[in-house]
C-alpha cells in the first residue's frame, strides 16, 4: 500500500467511525445473532484486557460498551452497528482467561465464543487484544492456535500502551510480532493502543475497514 493509499484509508475509516455507531444486540446464544448481512469484524482478549473500552475509542464514545474493573462483565457476544448505510459490525466478545462466574457458565461462554469464531461465515477478522504489560499468555495462544486451525484471520492488538514505558512497548511489540509471523493465520504486523491517550487508535480503525476489503 502506497502512502497516499494508507492516508486515504485512515481518513476513510475516521469519517466511518464518526458517522453511525450503535449497539445492536446481546447474544447469549448464536440463534440471537443477527443476518449474516454484512462483514464482521470481532474483538477477542482475557478478562479486562481493555476490550470495551477500545471500543469507545474506536467510536469516539464514552459509553457505546460498557467498562468494568471486574474481570468477566461481558457475558455474551455484544453487536455494533456501524456505517449509515450499515457498513459492518463489530462484536465484543466475553473475555477467556479468568472469569468471576460459575464454572458451568464459564464453559458455556467458550462454548459460544469457540462456535461463533469457527462457524460465522460473514467474519473477516478478529482482533486478539493482549495488555502490553504482560505480554502473550498461554490462553492467548490457545486462542490463537484455535484460530489457526479453523483459518480465521486475525490481528494482534497491543492495550493500555501507556502504562509502560515507550522502551518496553518497542521490545514488547517486536516479540509479540515476532510470535505473530510464526501462526499462520496472524497478520504479521501488531498494532499498539490506548484508549486513555488515543494511540493507535486511528490505525486500529483503519486495520478494522482493511479487514472487511
Amino acid at each position: 500500500m502506497t502512502e497516499d493509499e494508507a492516508a486515504d484509508l485512515l481518513e476513510d475509516a475516521r469519517r466511518l467511525f464518526a458517522g453511525r455507531v450503535d449497539f445492536l444486540l446481546s447474544a447469549p446464544q448464536l440463534h440471537f445473532l443477527p443476518d449474516p448481512m454484512v462483514a464482521e469484524v470481532a474483538f477477542a482478549g482475557r478478562s479486562n484486557v481493555g476490550k470495551s473500552s477500545l471500543l469507545n475509542a474506536l467510536s469516539g464514545r464514552k459509553a457505546l460498551a460498557r467498562t468494568s474493573n471486574t474481570p468477566g462483565r461481558t457475558q455474551e457476544l455484544n453487536i455494533f452497528d456501524v456505517g449509515d448505510p450499515l457498513t459492518l459490525r463489530l462484536v465484543d466478545m466475553p473475555g477467556y482467561g479468568f472469569a468471576k462466574a460459575p464454572k458451568d457458565l464459564v464453559r458455556k461462554w467458550k462454548h459460544l465464543v469457540n462456535d461463533y469464531l469457527r462457524g460465522r461465515q460473514v467474519l473477516k477478522r478478529t482482533l486478539v487484544l493482549v495488555d502490553s504489560r504482560h505480554g502473550l499468555k498461554d490462553v492467548d495462544r490457545e486462542l490463537m492456535g484455535m484460530l489457526d486451525k479453523a483459518a480465521v484471520s486475525y490481528r494482534l492488538v497491543l492495550t493500555k500502551a501507556d502504562k509502560i514505558k515507550p522502551t518496553e512497548l518497542d521490545a514488547t511489540r517486536a516479540a509479540t510480532e515476532a510470535e505473530a509471523r510464526t501462526h499462520p493465520a496472524a497478520h504479521p504486523d501488531v498494532i499498539a493502543t490506548s484508549s486513555e491517550t488515543g494511540l493507535g487508535v486511528p490505525e486500529l480503525r483503519a486495520a478494522v475497514l482493511e479487514a472487511i476489503g
